[in-house]
């Protein structure tokens, strides 16, 4: 699959790159690039698209996930020699050497990795941890089983992360740790959360499901709280179809979370560990990683770094023409960070200045042969489960609004991301906006 996409990017490089214009290496200011669109009639209303790259290499160069024969390959040979369970621990030593993380546990799933932190936070019942409403169902339901209390916090509208202010808003004395996702593969700012947290004597955790082989000032996400939690879902950046990792600062943390979910994990641990009695029975759960999910995260593991890196340049050769475009931007990434790209290009789009509705903006892209998408996310704090005191020890209180959700919800789009070379392609992609943006006084009249 890699070579027939390689020769079928090259094939059409050779034959149509002229032809497309080659803007992207000629580096035309925005302004020009905008104006030699003002005379083609858009597509959406019977002119030529924009995008004529070949459809089946755009499905090729997006497809996800991706394995090919090193997945095969290792497979084959837990097949062949029935030693399946010796792979849980081969890539736990990967994931500690790769991150730097003092302990990890491997998991079935990042629901069942999040379930056994706040297993081991030990926590009285009824204590506060801080959440964003902006997640996954898990990040916030888990928190019952422990007793625990969600206080859901707002994102920052510029970075559709963790948002520090409203935290400080909602402490109270019954907090006891902050849960911060990194929201599409962006880190959250750590080192601010962390020092606030260490300022009120709250615990740091994070939710790096979004964001496998991101890091901040040179340290690995996960690597921040005194624990955090991975997954390895087949959508995400490192995909084993099924699969979580839980990263523990401190021997306490790792073996009570550990034993929660790995009943033959109790046995291991040293003479002198609280855990070690309950050798045979662990907490009660099964949470054991599958031994062919592990072998496809091992695999997918060992070309991460590479992997990420050609998405962030391809993100970057688009975005930073797309970004000339008055009323786009991306989510705000600090000098000091490297994030990863989770589900696609997240980008921002102000509809005032493109006078236009996201329907029709759509519309007008997808009929130029851009595959643009949106999701919002749903908000926990407004589903039924939070509002029924029958579920919860201590009932949730529910905010009145999430300002900074409903702007990132009601305010951007994605594009795909591209986990193979293809300039001509991304050139297209530009001059389908550009053309877009030069026609908007029509959209706004449609």
């Amino acid at each position: 699959m890699k070579n027939q996409l390689a020769n079928s990017i090259s094939d059409y490089t050779r034959r149509n790159f002229i032809k497309a214009g080659g803007t992207l290496v000629a580096g035309l200011a925005a302004g020009n690039a905008v104006a030699a669109t003002r005379t083609e009639t858009l597509a959406i209303n019977g002119g030529p698209k924009a995008v004529t790259f070949p459809a089946a290499s755009v499905v090729a160069l997006t497809r996800w996930p991706r394995y090919g024969e090193p997945e095969k390959k290792r497979l084959h040979e837990l097949i062949d020699n029935n030693r399946f369970y010796d792979e849980l621990p081969r890539f736990e030593k990967e994931w500690k050497d790769y991150t730097g993380a003092p302990f990890v546990k491997a998991h079935m799933n990042g629901s069942s990795a999040l379930t056994s932190m706040y297993f081991a936070l030990d926590l009285p019942p009824g204590s506060e941890v801080m959440v964003p409403s902006y997640t996954f169902v898990t990040a916030c339901l888990a928190l019952r089983f422990s007793n625990l209390v969600p206080v859901f916090i707002d994102i920052d509208p510029k970075t559709a992360c963790f948002s520090l202010e409203d935290a400080k808003r909602k402490l109270t004395p019954r907090t006891k740790a902050v849960v911060a996702m990194h929201s599409w593969g962006l880190p959250c700012e750590m080192d601010r959360i962390w020092e606030w947290c260490r300022e009120k004597g709250l615990i740091p955790l994070e939710d790096a499901a979004h964001a496998h082989g991101a890091s901040m000032q040179g340290r690995k996400v996960g690597t921040w709280g005194e624990m955090a939690i991975l997954s390895f879902q087949a959508s995400k950046v490192m995909p084993a179809i099924e699969g979580g990792m839980g990263m523990y600062r401190s021997r306490s943390y790792y073996e009570r979370a550990a034993a929660f979910g790995h009943y033959e994990d109790p046995v291991k641990f040293a003479a002198d560990s609280p855990v070690r009695a309950y050798e045979g029975t662990g907490f009660g759960q099964k949470y054991r990683m599958h031994p062919f999910a592990a072998a496809l995260a091992r695999q997918q593991l060992a070309g991460l770094d590479e992997r990420n890196a050609l998405v962030a340049r391809n993100v970057r050769a688009l975005n930073d023409r797309l970004l000339q475009l008055p009323g786009i931007s991306e989510p705000r990434c600090r000098p000091d960070q490297q994030r990863a790209y989770y589900n696609g290009n997240l980008l921002f789009v102000d509809w005032a200045r493109w006078e236009c509705s996201r329907d029709t903006l759509l519309k007008a892209l997808k009929a130029e042969g851009v595959r643009a998408t949106f999701w919002d996310y749903p908000e926990q704090h407004k589903l039924k489960i939070y509002s029924e005191a029958k579920w919860w020890h201590h009932p949730p209180a529910i905010p009145a609004s999430m300002p900074g959700n409903a702007h990132v919800n009601a305010n951007h789009i994605f594009l795909p991301v591209f986990y193979g070379e293809a300039p001509p392609l991304l050139d297209q992609y530009a001059k389908a906006f550009e053309k877009v943006w030069s026609h908007r006084a029509q959209l706004a009249q449609a």
